[in-house]
């Protein structure tokens, strides 16, 4: 709904010469067109609705008026000062005037281009009672852009039937502007099928709002035309049909088109479009490093463009980069313009800091955004703080929203409590609607009972969506049922999914088969390095044996620190063979107070060694209870060998 203010031969009247339309692509008007049959009866009564109607009029500047008026000097060379601009714009409202002046004197002398004229220039002006009666009598004399005019002039005052019938008059006599006004008209009152007719006609008129309109109501329709119509529009320079064009594009997989479209909207500051392009940037980052930097910049555009997604994302990649001030400024940028997510990141920024009540402030602006992510992270800050009923009511109140984690989270506190009835569903609904923990839990809730079917059912769901534990799970089933091909290829998928003690028993299992020794190595390591003592151990042991004392000793401590009373004998026996036995004693004396055997019959023999039978007898009798059967045996002789002595 253009207003334009030109006419030609086709409107029905006289040349109207000199007249500038408000729309770089409505500057002329072609003659008009023969139009196929309507399929459409005219407009109904119309309704009062928001919406629709012509877009922002434009204001015409001093120097559309120039070439009416008359050249007044020179423009060039000259830096603008106060007092010139001063005059310049003075001197423009005097030209303007004058020409207001001229159309007015001609169109009271009957003249309906000047009318026409007249109209239009009251009507970009806002005075829309003295531009009606000019605009009345040109469109009467049959002038199509007064028609079109008219048609804005009445829709503004709310008289949306009637401006309807001047768009229908105008787009008949070939006006592309009105077609597109009526058909948006059309469109919002249901009638479709007219509303498809009149911004066809639009746009294969070369009005690009037209052709915009015509694709959106067919992506309604899922019309696969609408394609075709958005690539007209954006081709004309319509940025958000080349941003819709460009999410069609990406919907289909065609990303590379899809990055053209939105480099296009993008450059012609469209926000969502820079945002997008960000996106896709960043997803080729791993590629192409070069990426991120230009992600960075479409999202410092989009952002500045005031999308405050793009702000968020900017904070991501700042805090992906070390410098989380840079990160909080964007988070914080994009939180105040009401974004939860980057609330939720700023919350959780402040949350690892130790800033609970910062932390806090910022989960509740992003609920307040509307995000539930912001109930379910004060649940978390609450549990952290030892504020179980707090936690439990913000885990349900992000529960009842939807939210799969907090789902999980509130069957997990109930559990805990005891109350397995009232965590079974939720655990069940965590799990329905997506969670991979809810459905672990579940099946862990199944197996306590005894429930092996169902359990190992929701372990498998939660296994195929990468849960190490949960394949881990499965494959201990295997294993203890013999099937150790299954078992080795669930303990892969567990140690894929980070599970240290997935990683453990596939090395083992591998081990034991002895086919696999550079695989077990590896997986040995894995765990290894996620602290699984045993695997230390492990590593160690192979060191050892390979003559690699130093790595033996470096394994052997880390585990032996972590409480491995394994690691802590071996780490003796490691020291003892290097003479350093003061070292070895500390060892021995950690493992056997930590219940191992062979540590303690180790400090037995040492204790006699040294002189020392009643403190031998002590360690001898611990290394008798802890065992194995074997060390029970040997401990018991030294015992009886000790008795001996003492009592002779």
């Amino acid at each position: 709904m253009k207003l334009i203010g030109r006419n030609d031969p086709g409107s029905g009247g006289k040349a109207a010469a000199g007249a500038a339309d408000t729309e770089a692509w409505a500057q002329s008007e072609e003659t008009a067109a023969a139009l196929p049959a309507q399929r459409t009866s005219g407009l109904t009564v119309s309704r009062a609705d928001a919406g629709y109607g012509p877009d922002s009029l434009v204001r015409v500047s001093a120097s559309q008026f120039a070439p009416a008026a008359g050249s007044y000097g020179p423009q060039s060379a000259v830096e603008p000062t106060p007092d010139r601009d001063s005059f310049e714009t003075a001197l423009a409202a005097r030209e303007q005037a004058a020409l207001e002046s001229r159309h007015r004197q001609a169109a009271d002398q009957g003249d309906p281009n000047a009318a026409s004229q007249l109209g239009a220039l009251l009507l970009r002006r806002g005075d829309l009672a003295d531009a009606e009666a000019y605009l009345r009598t040109a469109a009467a004399a049959g002038l199509r852009a007064a028609a079109n005019n008219l048609g804005v002039l009445l829709h503004q005052r709310g008289h949306r039937a009637e401006a309807a019938q001047w768009w229908r008059h105008a787009a008949v006599a070939g006006s592309a502007p009105a077609a597109h006004a009526l058909g948006l008209q059309l469109r919002d009152q249901g009638e479709e099928e007219a509303a498809e007719y009149w911004l066809h006609f639009a746009a294969e008129h070369g009005h690009p709002l037209g052709a915009y309109a015509l694709g959106d109501l067919m992506e309604h329709r899922r019309d696969v035309r609408a394609e075709r119509w958005f690539k007209v529009s954006a081709d004309a320079g319509h940025r958000e049909a080349a941003y819709r064009l460009a999410r069609m594009r990406e919907a289909a997989g065609d990303k590379d088109t899809a990055e053209t479209w939105y480099r296009t909207a993008a450059a012609r500051s469209h926000a969502r479009a820079g945002l997008r392009l960000g996106v896709l940037l960043e997803e080729r980052a791993a590629e192409d490093p070069a990426c991120l930097e230009e992600a960075a910049r479409w999202y410092r555009q989009a952002a500045q463009n005031g999308e405050p997604r793009a702000a968020c994302a900017l904070g991501f990649l700042h805090r992906d980069a070390g410098d989380l001030t840079a990160a909080a400024e964007w988070w914080q940028e994009a939180a105040e313009a009401g974004d939860g997510n980057a609330a939720n990141a700023l919350g959780a920024l402040h949350a690892g800091r130790g800033e609970a009540v910062d932390a806090e402030r910022w989960y509740r602006a992003a609920l307040e955004a509307g995000d539930q992510n912001g109930a379910f992270n004060l649940g978390l800050l609450c549990a952290s703080a030892g504020r179980e009923a707090q936690a439990e009511q913000w885990y349900r109140r992000a529960a009842y929203a939807g939210h799969r984690e907090a789902c999980n989270a509130l069957a997990v506190v109930l559990l805990q409590r005891g109350d397995e009835s009232g965590a079974e569903p939720w655990f069940s609904k965590a799990a329905e609607a997506g969670s991979v923990d809810g459905a672990f839990n579940l099946g862990v809730l199944h197996a306590g009972r005894g429930e092996q079917q169902q359990a190992h059912e929701w372990y498998a769901r939660a296994a195929a969506e990468g849960h190490g534990e949960a394949a881990l799970q499965l494959a201990v089933a295997l294993e203890q049922r013999g099937q150790l091909t299954g078992a080795l290829e669930r303990y892969r998928q567990a140690a894929a999914g980070s599970s240290a003690e997935g990683a453990f028993r596939l090395a083992s299992l591998l081990d034991r088969r002895g086919d696999a020794d550079d695989e077990a190595e590896h997986w040995y390591a894995v765990a290894a390095d996620a602290g699984h003592r045993r695997a230390q151990v492990r590593m160690g042991v192979r060191a050892a044996e390979r003559g690699a004392l130093e790595i033996a000793e470096s394994w052997y401590r880390r585990a032996a620190e972590a409480g491995s009373r394994s690691a802590a004998f071996n780490l003796g026996l490691l020291l003892a063979r290097q003479d350093e036995e003061a070292e070895a004693m500390v060892w021995y004396t950690r493992a056997a107070d930590a219940g191992h055997g062979r540590a303690a019959l180790r400090l037995a023999l040492l204790a006699l060694r040294r002189g020392e039978p009643v403190q031998a007898e002590n360690w001898c009798r611990r290394a008798a209870d802890y065992g194995p059967a074997e060390v029970t045996e040997r401990a018991s002789r030294l015992l009886g060998a000790l008795h001996s002595e003492l009592s002779a």
